[in-house]
């Protein structure tokens, strides 16, 4: 009966630790995105607070690193390795606290994030400029078509930007432009300023004659925000669920193993 729970215990492990396999390369994969997707809002995020990179740089870590303990544990698992399932649960540890300190630097930056995420696209309008290859403009530019909004609280914040309001015809962001009922509904990410043909009776940029969408994108960022990071968080708590099953089964192997490796010495 003992040796039938020994292996129930061993092949169980052996297939939790699958899972964690995944799920760290799944961890791995959040943080790599958080640096690389340079087309979205995640760009203008990076810029707007360090916190974010930092929490990058520790899913990847703790990804790789899961990845790591995932292949041991299954090692030690099925050799029965009675010094690996130990090395396993204090990694195991060291992991789940790893992955408290990220989520907990993420939960409580939420409110920094939100005021410096505002400052810096409040910024970005301001010194926006046509015609220039900005990174930042880019991803602000793919943001406003995508979600199709205009300025932060509303497409008045626009106004202060003084090369865009020094024109004398109307002149307004491209990706601001309201396409609703244009096309065939694919996104269309415009750059720069777009110009109305000036009439005889037109002698300034007047901002309520702009065909922009009148909606700001404060809200439907914090919501893509708040989705996202929730996933991300989602994950990790899921993570951390297996983490505590695994070390929960590697302590019962080894306790296993030392009890089968005694019982094992020949007598004479």
């Amino acid at each position: 009966m003992g040796s039938a729970c020994l292996k129930v215990t061993k092949y169980f492990l052996f297939l939790f630790n699958l899972l964690f396999f995944i799920l760290g390369a799944v961890i791995l994969g959040f943080g790599v995105w958080i640096l690389a997707d340079k087309s979205s809002f995640i760009s203008v995020l990076q810029a707007s607070s360090s916190s974010l990179n930092v929490g990058a740089y520790i899913f990847i870590g703790v990804g790789a690193v899961t990845m790591v303990m995932g292949f041991l544990g299954c090692i030690g698992a099925v050799n029965e390795v009675r010094c690996l399932l130990g090395l396993y649960f204090a990694f195991l540890l060291l992991i789940l606290i790893a992955q408290v300190a990220a989520g907990a630097l993420f939960y409580f930056n939420m409110g920094q994030l939100r005021q410096e995420m505002g400052d810096i696209v409040i910024k970005l309008i301001q010194e926006y400029k046509d015609d220039e290859e900005n990174s930042l403009q880019d991803a602000w530019d793919y943001v406003q078509a995508q979600a199709q909004c205009c300025g932060w609280v509303s497409f008045r914040n626009w106004t202060e930007n003084a090369v865009l309001m020094n024109h004398t015809n109307i002149t307004f962001p491209c990706s601001c432009e309201d396409r609703e009922g244009q096309g065939d509904g694919r996104l269309l990410v415009s750059k720069g300023f777009c110009h109305v043909p000036r009439n005889d009776t037109q002698s300034d940029n007047n901002v309520e004659l702009w065909p922009v969408y009148q909606e700001g994108c404060m809200k439907k960022v914090q919501e893509w925000l708040k989705e996202n990071l929730g996933v991300i968080l989602g994950v990790c708590a899921g993570v951390a669920v297996v983490e505590l099953l695994g070390m929960v089964l590697s302590i019962c192997l080894c306790r296993h193993v030392h009890t089968e490796d005694y019982s094992k010495v020949p007598k004479y």
